[in-house]
């Protein structure tokens, strides 16, 4: 048997008027999730336990059987883990995104979606103005950096800038005990940032440039038992961010990189599903991890929401349906729901959709958010739904 779980980031939201009270997922034109719908079972999970954050990184842990309670320990940590930063004991891993902000408001947390390439010449910059034994910047994907410092770090309080898009940042800046270091980097990157080479070239085409670092997301290094001691088997993830390959590579997977893929709405959707049939030849399992819905969602962006829906289908999901001639399960969903309107992350419990040998039909004929409540099965705790896709 080979197992597939496909992961559309964000791609539960909420009716709306200018979808004629549709969701994007029931706006989307998306056969191949229909077609599992109407030959599988339909329902509801919540990935994110009462009063943990709705992130990716709770998410994406109990997606692959981890009990965020017991395993999260933070953001960075994980994202440090996919870059293979060393952590120390006293070490706290913290996300560190490239933003824009002006006139004190955050107008972007991506800063554009800058570049990795564009992003390692700021990194260096950083580290040669601001880094010293206790503060290193590392460097990850586009605007999705890791900023390490040692100390006591635990009792921080901060905010996601992907929560405050279009508003002010004055009393959203870290709080708690430590504050003034992370405070003190944070402000300190203007002055650099303001004479960076790489914005001045943004700048004259047209670009938002980086005007400072945000730091959020920190923890230690958590400990995970692998997927292999808890399910008996091998397994791969592919995805564009560093989050996923981080939880993946912390739970034993193999990190399939494919070229091409950026984490947007250009990802390489074709080379996701070639090189995830070319790793099951020798594999039983892989997690494959789309996050174009989820950044359509935080621009805030309606109809790139749906593209980005229509495309997860079409070029990922159909093109694997094409090619597949073994005994398989799929299991397809989001990690969490990332609705347009609020332009950030709902804890709200989202649609799956599980598919394939051994599977009944329960029913239901549609994939999409109410389709899935009406189906009348709820699993509460989400780290549970993976025994399903395994046949637990």
């Amino acid at each position: 048997m080979k197992y597939i779980f496909l992961v559309g980031d964000g791609m539960a939201d909420e009716a709306l008027e200018e979808l004629g009270h549709k969701t994007p997922l029931e706006a989307a034109d998306i056969p191949h999730l229909r077609r599992l719908a109407n030959e599988g079972t339909l329902g509801m999970c919540r990935t994110i336990p009462e009063g943990m954050p709705p992130g990716s990184d709770v998410a994406n842990l109990s997606l692959l059987g981890y009990n965020p309670a017991e395993f999260y320990t933070g953001r960075g940590p994980l994202e440090a883990a996919s870059i293979g930063i060393p952590l120390g004991s006293e070490d706290f891993a913290f996300r560190c995104n490239l933003v824009n902000i002006q006139k004190g408001v955050m107008k972007d947390y991506s800063a554009g979606h800058i570049s990795t390439r564009e992003a390692e010449e700021i990194i260096a910059l950083l580290n040669g103005e601001l880094g010293d034994k206790t503060v290193h910047f590392y460097t990850g994907v586009d605007y999705r950096h890791i900023c390490v410092l040692k100390g006591q770090y635990g009792s921080v309080r901060c905010t996601p800038p992907h929560d405050i898009t279009d508003w002010s940042i004055k009393d959203h800046l870290p709080e708690g005990e430590g504050r003034d270091k992370v405070r003190f980097l944070m402000e300190g990157s203007k002055r650099i940032l303001k004479k960076c080479e790489t914005n001045r070239k943004r700048v004259e085409v047209g670009k938002l440039p980086a005007t400072q670092i945000w730091l959020w997301g920190q923890g230690r290094k958590p400990e995970l038992p692998s997927l292999v001691d808890k399910f008996g088997v091998s397994g791969s993830v592919i995805t564009a961010v560093d989050l996923v390959r981080g939880v993946g590579k912390l739970a034993g997977l193999e990190i399939v990189r494919v070229q091409g893929a950026t984490g947007f709405v250009d990802t390489n959707y074709e080379g996701k599903a070639d090189a995830a049939m070319r790793s099951l030849g020798k594999k039983d399992f892989v997690f494959i991890h789309v996050e174009a819905p989820d950044e359509a969602g935080h621009l805030g962006d309606v109809e790139l929401k749906v593209r980005a829906i229509e495309d997860f289908d079409h070029r990922l999901l159909g093109r694997i349906l094409d090619r597949m001639k073994d005994r398989y399960r799929i299991l397809a969903m989001p990690d969490h729901p990332t609705p347009v309107r609020i332009k950030t992350h709902s804890p709200d419990p989202v649609p799956f959709v599980l598919w394939g040998e051994g599977i009944e039909y329960n029913g239901m004929k549609d994939y999409s958010e109410r389709e899935a409540e009406g189906s009348g099965l709820f699993i509460e705790q989400g780290y549970e739904l993976i025994d399903l896709l395994f046949g637990h």
